[in-house]
């Protein structure tokens, strides 16, 4: 006796078929070269040439960075760490970060301006 086809008893491999394609089409997505998560922020050199003398601003007072950059590299700094010119540190518990500025220069000198948000106050 010749048995049919079920849907019945598919429902996993199915499934696996969907979450694959799912995951591959995630997998395409460009991730942004600057992040702010959970009270850190990340910025990712996601260029081929190395970034020296790189700055990050956030909510253009609070000011941090490093002398270089490699291509890959990433940079992740808790917003505690980020301070104003007289000291004053970033204060997760009263401020929101609404903007974040990474200006480096390349090996030739060429500059480099990433900008996360807006001037706005969200």
């Amino acid at each position: 006796m010749r048995r049919g086809w079920s849907a019945a008893g598919r429902g996993p491999f199915l499934s696996g078929v969907v979450l694959t394609a799912v995951l591959a089409a995630a997998c395409d997505i460009p991730r942004d070269p600057i992040v702010v998560d959970e009270g850190m922020v990340t910025v990712e050199n996601m260029t081929t040439r190395e970034w020296r003398n790189v700055r990050v601003t956030v909510n253009d007072h609070f000011s941090g960075g490093v002398a270089s950059l490699q291509p890959g590299g990433r940079l992740t700094a808790p917003l505690g760490q980020f301070q104003t010119g007289l000291g004053q540190k970033f204060d997760r518990g009263r401020q929101s970060v609404y903007k974040v500025d990474v200006t480096a220069t390349e090996p030739d000198g060429t500059p480099v301006s990433l900008t996360w948000g807006s001037d706005q106050r969200r």
